[in-house]
């Protein structure tokens, strides 16, 4: 299902700036939407959103974008696109799994990996991925199971293990899977690593009503996961999610000023979402 999840990128007041910035380098994107708070952009197809949040949270390496490429020339133009300002984490070099691969944080502190990918039927392509590194390493095959158990229509790709002798032998290399549709992309990093999953990068679910949010609400702080505020949750892996009714964005988003300010206010008082409440708050009652 198209746009059911997408990834949300935390931003020190640059979001509008970022989302320009990246929808000049990927093909297929553009800016669709831009408010004081929200961005949302498109990149290679598919949605994003950048959030202003402030300084409070950073992205991080343990959510990066994976960025497959379909020639040399395109591969090493993103690369030099999207590192100007920023850092390496593994130069853009030759690798036992690619001609061509490259690991960087851009300038906005946001992490991508790039790739150049000969099956990748001439088309560029941007996939979320996860690295289960510390506490969490070795744990990338369980959540890529507890998250297509929660999601219709989901399934499993490629699964590339550690070698037979290798120290972590059977852990996830590199492993796609999808979630309605939505491709993602899990490895166990092991290492010293200074970073763990944050609000830097989360994944919204937009639901059409009560009973969805709270279907995925349920599932998702399941297990040991958390409830946070305003509709954000972190599963029991770290991982943040928003779970949103599309009610939400119409109610918050009316031309209505007064209205939309009192919904506004009931949901910075809510955990998950309850649209009756929110509805009442919008209606003055």
């Amino acid at each position: 299902m198209a746009d059911k999840i997408y990834p949300c990128i935390w931003f020190d007041g640059k979001g509008k700036e970022a989302a320009e910035f990246y929808c000049s380098i990927f093909e297929n994107s553009c800016v669709k939407t831009v408010t004081g708070t929200v961005v949302i952009f498109q990149l290679c197809g598919k949605k994003f959103m950048g959030l202003n949040g402030g300084p409070v949270f950073k992205p991080n390496p343990s959510v990066s974008f994976f960025v497959k490429c379909n020639s040399i020339e395109q591969t090493d133009n993103t690369w030099n696109k999207l590192t100007e300002g920023g850092s390496a984490l593994m130069p853009l070099d030759n690798y036992p799994w690619s001609e061509r691969y490259g690991w960087a944080n851009d300038k906005y502190g946001v992490s991508w990996q790039i790739m150049l990918d000969p099956q990748s039927n001439g088309r560029q392509t941007i996939s979320p991925a996860m690295l289960f590194t510390n506490d969490m390493l070795g744990r990338a095959e369980e959540a890529i199971r507890f998250y297509t158990g929660i999601f219709p229509g989901s399934g499993t790709g490629l699964m590339a293990r550690y070698p037979d002798g290798d120290t972590y032998a059977g852990k996830l290399m590199y492993a796609e899977y999808n979630l309605f549709g939505f491709d993602m992309i899990a490895m166990d990093g092991p290492g010293d690593h200074h970073f763990i999953f944050n609000e830097g990068v989360s994944f919204v679910v937009d639901c059409k009503d009560q009973e969805e949010v709270d279907y995925y609400w349920t599932k998702l702080t399941g297990e040991g996961g958390q409830e946070s505020m305003c509709a954000w949750l972190k599963d029991k892996f770290g991982v943040s999610w928003q779970i949103v009714p599309s009610k939400l964005g119409e109610l918050i988003g009316s031309p209505e000023k007064e209205k939309a300010g009192r919904a506004i206010q009931a949901m910075l008082k809510m955990k998950k979402i309850i649209i009756t409440d929110l509805q009442k708050a919008f209606d003055g009652n």
